[in-house]
This record gives structure tokens, C-alpha cells and sequence, in this order.
């Protein structure tokens, strides 16, 4: 990736994520929408703390871009992108709670338990889960009723049993009996790439994609899935709590297994090339449309936070 590649992804990365933040902070005040009764601003308090933190925003980026690859940049995709960050949010405040992983900072902030207090966290991580399928559904998602029913679907797969919440379960368990390699695989595709796999396909959803590309797409998520999981343990290792804004060396800590733990760093390395070598041959038939989304494999493969 060159220098004025690198500056041209950042740039669109921070746009699309300026514009989500604007329409979660706008869609997340205290005054109540149609049909509410009322918005408690405790409560309110504590789901903008969980999602106006200042994070990438590299979900909704994937929606965004995905869509815009099919001629489907439209405020009906950035509603999409704002509904999975919720749902990813959600994840997070949760995950952060004592009965999970025990977290007192996330994105150099006290995490939304520590903000507030447990009850609050897992009413504001309720709400911000039950949110996004009302935004998808909304009348103001301008799509059409099939396509918000496949959107709604397909986000509730990714985001469920057979996807981040189960990968979720799994994970735990893995701190008391280390799953195999297939295990560790088969969680991390869970946990971490249903939602990213989700990002991509949502964005050919949007975008009225043949059956082909949008398997495409959703092929280069779970290939940038994997390789965020990996640059993530990598990270584990190797990075200090004040440059990632959370507390790392907390696998080893608990005993748990990762690919970086069975196989080693420059294994970890390796691997990340293939898989950024993997994304870049899914998206070579779009050509330069799809510039922006190769920028994001190799993004994803070598960041340091």
C-alpha cells in the first residue's frame, strides 16, 4: 500500500466513521422518538457511553464501502452501519462485565460497568441490541420490506447462537478446557467474523448484489474476520495496555488458547499475509471499485491498536 493509499483510506475511514458517530449521537438522545414513552436518561447516559467512545467504526465502513461497491451509497446503508455498531457495542459492554471477561477500561475509558454500575450496563447493552433491529426496520431505512427482512436475519444470525453470542459461550468455555486448532477456528469465526462477514454481505444485500458477488463479498469477510481475530492475539502479546486503551496479556493470563499461542508470532505473521493475499483475490473481479476494501484487508492485518 502506498502513501497516498494509506492517507486516502484513512481519510474515507474517518469520514464514515464522522458519520456514523453524528447519527448514533443523534438517534441516542434523551428525547423520545415516536411511539416511546419515555427515554431514561441514566439509561440514555449509559448506551451513549458504550457507543460514542471513539472507536474505528471499521463495521459500519465495511457496510458503507460494500454498498457503495454496487452503486448503493445511501443513507439507508449508513442506518445498516449504525444498527451493527450498536449490536457490536452491545457486545462489548457486556463482555466487559465481571461474570465475562472482567474489563476495567475499553477504548482508554472506564467501561460502561465502571462508568455506572452492572445493572446499567446490561440495560444499556439490552437496549442497544433491541435498537438496531428497529433501525433496520424503521420506515426511515429506505429499502425495500424483503431486503430489511433478509438484513434483519442475517444480522440476528450473525449476531446470535450460531454466531457472536454462541462464540461468545464458547469462549468461555475455552478458559476451562482449551479447544483444538478446529476449535479455536471455529470460536473465533463466531465471536469475531460473523459480524465482520455480516458488515460485507449486508453491504451486496443493500446494494441488490447477484448471488455470486455477494457470496464474494461475504467470503472477504470472513477472510478479514479471521485476520482481525489474529492481529487482535497478536496484539495480546506484544502491545502495552496504554497504546491499546485495554488491558492485554490477559489470554496468557488466563491459560487460554490462540492460534498466536499454538503456533508462534511469525507463524501469526504469516498467516496474516495469506489471509490479506486471500481478501485481495475475492475482490479482483471489481477491479479499482473495490480499492478501498483491499485497503481495509491490509488495514485490518497490520494494526497496532
Amino acid at each position: 500500500m502506498t502513501d497516498q493509499d494509506t492517507s486516502l483510506f484513512q481519510m474515507t475511514l474517518l469520514h464514515r466513521a464522522a458519520a456514523v458517530e453524528a447519527l448514533l449521537t443523534d438517534l441516542l438522545s434523551d428525547q423520545p422518538q415516536d411511539g416511546e414513552i419515555s427515554r431514561p436518561p441514566r439509561l440514555m447516559a449509559a448506551m451513549r457511553h458504550g457507543v460514542l467512545n471513539g472507536g474505528k467504526r471499521l463495521r459500519p465502513f465495511l457496510v458503507m464501502e460494500s454498498a457503495a461497491l454496487f452503486g448503493a451509497g445511501t443513507p439507508a446503508a449508513l442506518r445498516v452501519a449504525a444498527a451493527l455498531e450498536c449490536i457490536h457495542s452491545y457486545s462489548l459492554v457486556h463482555d466487559d462485565l465481571p461474570a465475562m471477561d472482567n474489563d476495567d477500561m475499553r477504548r482508554g475509558q472506564p467501561t460502561v460497568h465502571r462508568k455506572f454500575d452492572e445493572a446499567a450496563a446490561i440495560l444499556a447493552g439490552d437496549s442497544l441490541l433491541t435498537y438496531a433491529f428497529e433501525l433496520i426496520a424503521a420506515e426511515a431505512t429506505e429499502l425495500d420490506p424483503g431486503a430489511k427482512v433478509a438484513l434483519v436475519t442475517a444480522l440476528a444470525r450473525a449476531a446470535g447462537i450460531g454466531g457472536m453470542t454462541g462464540g461468545q459461550a464458547l469462549d468461555l468455555e475455552a478458559e476451562k478446557v482449551k479447544p483444538d486448532e478446529a476449535g479455536i477456528i471455529r470460536l473465533q469465526a463466531m465471536k469475531t467474523g460473523a459480524l465482520i462477514r455480516f458488515a460485507c454481505e449486508a453491504g451486496a444485500m443493500i446494494g441488490n448484489a447477484n448471488p455470486e458477488d455477494r457470496e464474494r463479498l461475504a467470503e472477504y469477510g470472513s477472510a478479514i474476520g479471521l485476520a482481525f481475530q489474529l492481529a487482535d492475539d497478536l496484539l495480546d502479546v506484544t502491545a502495552d495496555a496504554a497504546h491499546m486503551g485495554k488491558a492485554t496479556g490477559k489470554d496468557a493470563a488466563a491459560g487460554k488458547a490462540t492460534l498466536v499461542s499454538l503456533h508462534g508470532i511469525d507463524w501469526t505473521k504469516r498467516q496474516l499475509s495469506g489471509l490479506v493475499a486471500q481478501a485481495e483475490e475475492l475482490l479482483a473481479p471489481f477491479g479499482e471499485k473495490a480499492a478501498l476494501l483491499k485497503q481495509a484487508a491490509r488495514f485490518i492485518a497490520e494494526r497496532q491498536s
